[in-house]
């Protein structure tokens, strides 16, 4: 059995670490750079950065924030926000991203998921969608759409076909993101992370709404997720990773271990 993984995420807006709840409401609480150094140091297993505005103020992402994080740390930094081209993800790449995330722009334009597993390789590929429920329909037949720019535009698509389609386009992981459950605390959103990692052969990534450790629980097992991403609870200094990890670990969740 694969190890899990414990990933936190910095959203990030003009250079500056953002917090939100359920995509709005966001404020700025800190320096990226400084918690990616600390989470790295506390055993973190993976980073995500975000430039949460890129896509909704139609520019490229703020390079040299993520040339600075990636000095600090020494995992696998995966970063999106605003990729719409092979040479955005190239770019990225040399500023030392090792995973790129594809979102709004691959919504509008699919081809865009084949174009950088080809020019980067689809383990390097990741889709990442934000989701949130409505009322199941002919066209949302899993109850779940696909929102993009930053959860401001919905887009009529049912988030189950789209992660099916981004696997056979070639992503080599997926982040399910739960608009409804972003920030909350209250837990991730199981019944959805559940729907797609049973669906795909590629590795499920939940996000949204954890807020204690037995959430993580939760994704890992009953929600079969691979990965559990985190974000306010370490931010805010609730919990430290090596907490998480050990917290885990306790329950019987196999993960990577370096103390």
């Amino acid at each position: 059995m694969l190890s899990k993984r414990l990933i936190a995420c910095l959203d990030v807006r003009d250079g500056k670490l953002a917090k939100s709840v359920k995509f709005v409401d966001t404020k700025d609480i800190g320096d990226p750079v400084e918690k990616a150094r600390e989470y790295y140091e506390d055993g973190l297993d993976e980073l995500v950065f975000y430039d949460i505005t890129a896509s909704s103020d139609a520019r490229n992402i703020m390079l040299h924030v993520v040339e600075d994080v990636a000095g600090e740390v020494f995992i696998p930094l995966s970063v999106g926000g605003g990729v719409r081209s092979v040479s955005d993800a190239t770019d990225l790449r040399l500023a030392g991203a090792e995973k790129i995330n594809v979102n709004s722009a691959a919504v509008k334009r699919p081809e865009l998921i084949s174009e950088c597993a080809q020019a980067i390789g689809d383990q390097n590929v990741v889709l990442s969608m934000d989701i949130r429920q409505v009322p199941v329909s002919p066209g949302l037949p899993s109850g779940y759409e696909i929102v993009i720019n930053g959860g401001r535009t919905p887009m009529g698509m049912d988030a189950l076909a789209w992660a099916l389609q981004g696997e056979r386009l070639g992503a080599g992981e997926l982040v399910v993101n739960a608009i409804d459950a972003d920030g909350t605390r209250d837990g991730y959103e199981l019944k959805l992370t559940r729907m797609i990692a049973e669906a795909v052969r590629i590795p499920v990534i939940a996000s949204g709404g954890a807020g204690v450790p037995e959430h993580l629980v939760d994704a890992l097992t009953e929600g079969k997720a691979d990965a559990a991403l985190v974000a306010s609870m370490v931010h805010y200094g609730d919990y430290r990773v090596s907490e998480l990890k050990q917290y885990l670990h306790d329950a019987g969740v196999k993960m990577r271990m370096s103390w």
